[in-house]
């Protein structure tokens, strides 16, 4: 009888999540499309515009998810209480305790979900449709599509004319110091690149080298170097955070930490991305406290009410807090669980008042 009822409540949930995600990602995708109309040139233009909308969808139900996780476990669980099937499984024994484990399996269906999402579809698909987006402003050839940039190898600083995701740099300066942080070398190549072996191949190098004695110039046609940044690391740094997979950030952040340089952004990005998967799980649970009570006899649109307000406050709380831990260098750990702590002791509260 358990699993029964443990599969009706679950049915209902997932039901009435999907549904709600269904609505609120027709209005993020409108929104999305809308926004990216008014950077339309060239060979980006409106089939462009609604394939960018489309790809950004997956991200979008990440960031969503929680927010329609409540709103749905609300409309499903309080269309349950309002025909007195919640107080009938009560009468039949079900404890709070119980009917809370019955209804966290929908959450931790809900957070598989959401972790694959985040994990293997959101991030890839947002990367391809922002690389689409540029190659099609531009013309593939053209050498604006890209950007220069400054890259740090342990006593090595490069500066690359271009990045782009073909990893063909153009021309490139080399600055190497010594331990005591002296200048030791400074080089330039007229063409650089990485090969299939994340070997760095520079063309035409000129290298300079101080040396106590004097200067030394050597020049080479062709000269192979290995560094520690490889096409994945530079792939990380074309991206934004929210385009990279949770292993993408832990390698980059390694990286970042092992150069000295600041890992503060992406390291906020990986606890958001975490803190916001594992609180779908906490949303069915905080959805069932709020159905006991004036909730039960509501109708469906105070308890939409209620769940709208309570997850517009989760959803600006959390943004808030992020951003702010970024300004204002704040811990990313502590930060952006906040949110997520207040509602599990929300949740708690109100399990705890139910009789």
């Amino acid at each position: 009888m358990t699993a029964i009822l443990s599969q009706y409540l679950m049915r209902t949930i997932l039901t009435s999540t999907a549904m709600v995600l269904v609505v609120l990602l027709a209005l993020a995708g409108l929104f999305e499309f809308i926004a990216e109309l008014d950077d339309t040139q060239a060979g980006y233009q409106t089939p462009q515009v609604i394939l960018f909308a489309a790809l950004r969808l997956p991200n979008l139900a990440f960031e969503m998810l929680p927010v329609a996780a409540l709103i749905g476990s609300l409309l499903g669980l309080g269309a349950l209480a309002g025909h007195s099937e919640i107080i009938v499984m009560r009468s039949a024994g079900l404890s709070v305790i119980r009917l809370s484990g019955m209804v966290a399996a929908s959450g931790l269906v809900m957070l598989v979900i959401t972790g694959l999402i985040g994990e293997f579809i959101g991030p890839p698909l947002d990367l391809y449709a922002r690389d689409m987006r540029m190659e099609a402003r531009y013309q593939k050839g053209d050498a604006r599509l890209g950007n220069e940039t400054w890259v740090k190898d342990g006593p090595v600083y490069l500066h690359l004319e271009r990045v782009n995701t073909e990893f063909e740099f153009g021309s490139i300066y080399l600055f190497r110091f010594n331990e005591d942080s002296e200048l030791a070398s400074i080089a330039k190549a007229e063409n650089s690149g990485i090969d299939e072996n994340d070997n760095w191949i520079l063309e035409n190098l000129r290298e300079t080298k101080f040396r106590d004695d004097g200067v030394q110039v050597v020049e080479s046609s062709v000269a192979v170097e290995s560094f520690e940044v490889n096409s994945e690391l530079l792939g990380s740094s074309l991206s934004k955070p929210l385009s990279l997979s949770a292993r993408g950030l832990i390698v980059y952040i390694d990286y970042l930490k092992r150069n000295n340089l600041d890992a503060s952004q992406y390291e906020s990005e990986l606890w958001y991305r975490a803190s916001r998967t594992l609180t779908v799980l906490i949303m069915p649970i905080m959805a069932l406290a709020f159905v006991f009570g004036s909730l039960r006899t509501g109708g469906a649109g105070g308890r939409l009410m209620i769940g709208v307000i309570i997850g517009l406050a989760y959803y600006l709380g959390s943004e808030t807090l992020a951003n702010s831990g970024q300004v204002f260098n704040l811990n990313p750990v502590i930060i952006n669980w906040l949110p997520s702590l207040a509602l599990c002791l929300v949740t708690v509260i109100a399990l705890l008042r139910i009789r």
